[in-house]
């Protein structure tokens, strides 16, 4: 603006504004990007291109939908977002309405679900594709997580190039199993089970001289999860597939999730996803036909690590502790802030408290892709240890 405004000075006029860019995507940034070419180009009476880089580089995800907007701040011609595009703009339509706008994948405007599923699908297609490897696997426990990240790999990376492994333990029940296999044969990848009964028995045999006269707990519950791990970075060398870990945002922020288990992996796809936008996308892909099985959008969510175990009996219900982290994480709100906002002190002191302890599993978390203003990893510089308290 102030190179418009001094340009206007000199009398020298300005014929177009031209933003060469690499904008990486967050959820809702295309509507601010495109408010603040409007306020410029209407201001000044000035027509805009924006060229924008599209595709992933690491966590980094860049979403194209390069434009070119009329001299009234009108889009006259917006490319596809998520993919290459090109769009040829006849500069002497500038000034005219936009009735012939080209617009691809409109959806992708409108949606949030959509742009953020379009992102992800990106996201692993280049990430596992940049890495030089062809094919992923990943545990597929029934649950919704694992779901999504089988489907959006399934439609990243073809479902011939798509593994997914049950790995049922004396806690796992028959409708996971059950629910996996559909998942499976909705998306049309290969499965395989692997019961981890008989190596869970032969590390509680190995362990009982130390573990004698102590009741079970965590530690058994993370021992499962491990053997997975171990089980899936087997197949993963073996075949030379790339392990996909599937923990979801809300998870990782508050360290319901296992180091050397289900955090094992080369990319962790949805771990900018919170809970709640795992539903909305799970419901997105449904939109159509059934290819995330009905059940497993309906069902409690659960480690099935012990007995009756269900998630809500360790965390907040996600419909409040996600409101929290949005706040927290990405809003900066403090305690007072949240407390302030409606929720119980002793709801925002569990949570934060979570948040603090577990920031060294976060750490050594794999890569994941950015989808909001502030994800976990690169450029969260938080330490591991410290005994700060508001």
């Amino acid at each position: 603006a102030a190179l418009i405004a001094a340009s206007a000075q000199r009398q020298q006029p300005i014929d177009c504004l031209i933003n060469i860019s690499a904008s990486p995507f967050q959820q809702g940034k295309a509507a601010t990007r495109h408010a603040i070419f409007r306020a410029l180009c209407s201001r000044y009476q000035v027509p805009l291109l924006f060229a924008n880089q599209v595709g992933g580089q690491d966590s980094l995800l860049f979403d194209g939908g390069s434009l070119a907007m009329s001299r009234q701040g009108e889009i006259i011609a917006l490319a596809a977002s998520f993919t290459p595009d090109m769009v040829v703009v006849d500069t002497d339509d500038w000034g005219r309405s936009p009735g012939n706008t080209v617009i691809a994948r409109p959806e992708s405007l409108e949606d949030p679900a959509a742009t953020i599923y379009a992102a992800l699908v990106m996201g692993v297609r280049d990430y596992v594709r940049k890495s030089g490897f062809h094919s992923v696997v990943l545990g597929l426990s029934g649950g919704i997580d694992s779901a999504l990240t089988a489907t959006i790999a399934a439609d990243a990376l073809g479902v011939e190039n798509v593994l997914g492994v049950a790995l049922p333990s004396p806690y796992s029940s028959t409708d996971s199993l059950e629910d996996a296999q559909a998942l499976a044969q909705n998306l049309g990848c290969s499965f395989t089970t692997i019961p981890i009964s008989p190596l869970f028995s032969a590390f509680q045999d190995s362990l009982r001289p130390l573990f004698h006269g102590l009741a079970e707990d965590l530690a058994e519950q993370n021992l499962q999860a491990r053997i997975r791990g171990t089980l899936l970075m087997a197949l993963s060398n073996k075949f030379g597939h790339l392990l996909l870990s599937t923990g979801n945002k809300s998870e990782l922020a508050v360290g319901y999730c296992t180091l050397y288990g289900d955090m094992s992996g080369g990319l962790a796809v949805i771990s900018d996803v919170p809970k709640q936008m795992v539903y909305a996308l799970a419901r997105f892909i449904n939109r159509l036909e059934e290819r995330i099985p009905a059940r497993t959008l309906s069902k409690a969510p659960t480690a099935e690590l012990k007995a009756n175990q269900c998630d809500q009996d360790d965390l907040p219900p996600y419909a409040i502790l996600d409101q929290i982290l949005e706040m927290h994480l990405e809003q900066g709100a403090g305690r007072e802030t949240l407390i302030a906002a409606g929720f119980a002190p002793s709801v925002v002191d569990d949570v934060l408290r979570r948040i603090r302890i577990n920031e060294f599993k976060r750490k050594q978390a794999p890569m994941g892709l950015k989808v909001t203003s502030k994800a976990f990893g690169y450029g969260r510089r938080y330490p591991n240890v410290q005994k700060y308290s508001e």
